[in-house]
């Protein structure tokens, strides 16, 4: 059987890699040097090949690389494409070969962890126990070029991986048992290091420090294997590494300070304007989840969603989904700020309402708006942020991040006679300082900072003062500094809706009967009237995506014609961001119309619950369950 070229060589090159990782050269002078040994003394002979290679296959030497290269080739003809490479802490080896060879990959593995000693006093978490050396085990391939066409298109060499700066993120988040996350860690890990390994391989242990107001302790050390595929034929000494990356340390540390400079003299001329300034939420850094200060402008970014979102409007209900919570602090006083990069808030999966803004305010502006995060205060003075769009013929939507309400602000003018009719904003908004996106942050400079009054006119300079583009753009665009998180893209989510939603199913089915055991009640499902639910929990969430109510008629209908006459139906729905049956069972108990119907007794009872689970990128769900129960009515 012969070999089309192409065939032969990729086949050479796979036996050629899997020679190397075995580091076959080292072993084949083990066994020469110790065979030379024996064969030396009184009746020394010559070595023949012969005498060498029945050296190598006594000590199983030729065997290991038959089975070797066997295992490498079957997995690469049946392995899945997309599949992760398997791992093994003790025999590093990549046996999906499945990518392309032309290609430079940086294939990472998470071998453990150690010195985890904050969480020993939590219960055990799942699927990775609470341990002080928990055993991490997680694997990424990462394809390595450049953006462009030309030179792109080639292997990465070692110098064109040399001046690639973005570093890899690691999250790491910890999950309890009634599924609620929290986030542990956010680190940037510089790869290059790898670039120096004569093997191509390298194990690094990287000591992961907390967030937030514990951003300078230590939580943990991980234990990571780098490994470049296909390996260098020229490596570069640590010494040029080291030196790269000082450089790029130092040209971004003189372009924050430049910026700073700019930004203080920015601030002065704002404050001569009008004193009254001072007092107005203008926010030009924020700190992020590990303490450093950034332009706030570096938060958003341009991002498209692919075939994952499909609307604005589908954005701003996939953003509404992450639930709200407010960056956790130790003890009383004011609100503890962090903003959160984006990774660490979709890893995460809720953040406060700057992570909402700032991700609704990048996907508007992917799918083509004229989009900008507002800074200001809401009712009491809290301060708040939410999302602006200007449309093309002048008229302003507010979008409340938090809930995917929409708004169409009017301004109120402050002039016009007492009598005069004037608009009633349904906002909740009440100040506004500044306005920002990826390229533009401007203050407002008006009267009042009061919305009703404000004019959004962002190019009238005498109602808004702008910073420089260019000054933004050497500190917030991508790739401008080396200490700018890359941006990653959204990830599709792995559940199928109509197996969770099943499943969840089952699960409050068992709960609400061994609820009504207890108290002695007898529980008798209506299977008709639960698939019929279905289309009520359809309407409620395409009513919470596109703000359109359908479908309800055809619901109550139905409703009707499956409720004989003489009996009562009651309905409750009620909507939730997580999937755990048990937390979200006895949230609904608190209500008095669910308990009514769990705990329903009479005559002719029939009891049903449906749960409908929309699935949106990352893994985010709106959770929909509506119980109802029919009963035959006593007078």
């Amino acid at each position: 059987m012969s070999l089309r070229p192409e065939k032969a060589s990729e086949l050479k090159q796979i036996i050629h890699n899997h020679l190397i990782k075995m580091d076959i050269h080292g072993k084949i002078r083990e066994v020469l040097s110790e065979t030379m040994r024996e064969d030396q003394g009184p009746a020394h002979r010559v070595l023949s090949e012969a005498d060498f290679l029945h050296a190598l296959q006594r000590r199983g030497i030729i065997d290991d690389v038959m089975k070797d290269i066997r295992s490498s080739q079957v997995q690469h003809t049946h392995g899945e494409a997309g599949s992760p490479p398997k791992t093994d802490k003790n025999n590093i080896q990549l046996t999906k070969t499945n990518i392309d060879l032309s290609r430079r990959y940086l294939y990472l593995q998470v071998l453990g962890g150690k010195a985890f000693l904050e969480h020993l006093q939590e219960p055990e978490l799942l699927p990775v126990p609470c341990a002080c050396e928990p055993d991490l085990q997680e694997s990424f391939l990462f394809h390595i070029h450049t953006d462009g066409t030309g030179e792109s298109s080639k292997m990465a060499d070692a110098t064109t991986m040399l001046s690639i700066c973005d570093p890899i993120h690691l999250v790491l988040i910890k999950t309890d048992t009634s599924s609620e996350t929290t986030l542990v860690s956010s680190y940037f890990l510089d790869w290059r290091t790898v670039l120096s390994s004569p093997s191509g391989k390298t194990t690094l242990a990287v000591e992961l420090m907390g967030v937030g107001s514990e951003c300078k302790l230590p939580a943990g050390v991980l234990t990571v294997n780098l490994e470049l595929y296909p390996p260098l034929t020229v490596t570069l000494s640590p010494d040029i590494i080291s030196t790269q990356q000082s450089l790029e340390r130092q040209r971004t540390a003189e372009k924050e300070r430049a910026f700073l400079v700019y930004a203080k003299q920015w601030w002065r001329e704002f404050l001569e304007i009008r004193s009254s300034n001072e007092s107005k939420m203008v926010k030009i850094f924020a700190q992020d989840e590990n303490g450093i200060n950034r332009p706030v402008c570096s938060y958003v970014r341009v991002l498209r969603a692919g075939r994952l979102l499909e609307s604005p409007r589908q954005a701003a209900r996939f953003v509404s989904l992450l639930a709200h919570e407010k960056a956790p602090v130790v003890g009383g006083g004011g609100k503890h700020e962090q903003w959160c990069t984006l990774l660490a808030f979709l890893c995460r999966g809720k953040g406060d309402c700057e992570d909402h803004s700032t991700l609704l305010c990048s996907l508007l502006l992917g799918f083509g708006l004229d989009a900008y995060v507002c800074v200001g205060t809401k009712a009491k003075g809290t301060p708040h942020t939410w999302v602006l769009t200007r449309g093309t013929d002048g008229s302003i939507t507010f979008w409340e991040s938090l809930t995917a309400r929409r708004y169409l602000h009017q301004t109120t003018d402050p002039d016009a006679p007492p009598l005069a009719s004037q608009p009633k904003p349904s906002y909740p908004y009440r100040t506004v300082g500044c306005v920002f996106n990826h390229q533009s942050f401007l203050a407002n400079c008006q009267p009042s900072d009061s919305v009703e009054l404000c004019v959004f006119d962002l190019q009238n300079l005498s109602r808004w003062k702008a910073m420089s583009e260019e000054a933004l753009k050497s500190v917030c665009d991508s790739g401008a500094i080396s200490s700018l998180p890359p941006l990653p893209p959204l990830r599709s989510s792995s559940l199928v809706a109509s197996t969770a939603s099943n499943q969840l199913e089952l699960e409050m089915r068992h709960l609400i009967s061994e609820h009504r055991k207890d108290l002695s009640f007898t529980t008798v499902w209506d299977d008709n009237l639960c698939y019929l639910l279905s289309s009520a929990l359809s309407a409620y969430e395409m009513e919470r995506c596109n703000g359109l109510s359908c479908g309800n008629e055809e619901f109550q209908d139905a409703v009707r014609r499956a409720v004989p006459d003489g009996h009562t139906f009651k309905g409750f729905p009620i909507h939730f961001l997580h999937r755990n049956a048990r937390r979200a069972f006895a949230t609904c108990l608190k209500s008095p119309f669910c308990e009514e119907i769990v705990c329903c007794r009479g005559d002719h009872v029939r009891l049903a619950v449906r749960v409908r689970i929309f699935i949106y990128p990352e893994n985010v769900c709106a959770v929909w369950f509506m119980f109802a129960c029919k009963y035959r009515s006593v007078l």
